[in-house]
């Protein structure tokens, strides 16, 4: 079986580190994705993409990476699932879970 995605974009927002209960650091991201090719009205469309960071990975991000800045991530899809308060339904989420983020066009040229 095989579960890997390897997107490269653009960061949507500041990346931010949290630290959880148990100490491990987490970063949620989200990254904007230009298609390949025009739509109809001859304009190129974009997609976004939740992509969650975890140790050194989302530490590095924060420090070389800011808004805007071209990054690839490589990484698998991830699955989670919350109750909505509003409804009470169960929402399921779907991300990418990075195992690498490549700096393609930041304050360092490093790989982590």
């Amino acid at each position: 079986m095989l579960n890997q995605v390897v997107l490269a974009g653009r960061l949507v927002r500041e990346p931010e580190v949290k630290v959880l209960d148990n100490g491990k650091e987490v970063s949620d991201i989200c990254l904007a994705v230009q298609r390949s090719f025009k739509n109809e009205n001859g304009e190129y469309e974009t997609d976004f993409f939740d992509c969650t960071l975890w140790g050194n990975v989302a530490k590095s991000t924060k420090e070389y990476c800011g808004k805007g800045d071209v990054i690839g991530v490589k990484g698998r899809l991830g699955t989670s699932s919350y109750e909505d308060k509003e409804t009470g339904k169960k929402v399921f989420k779907i991300d990418i879970v990075a195992d690498r983020v490549t700096f393609l066009n930041s304050k360092s040229k490093n790989e982590v």
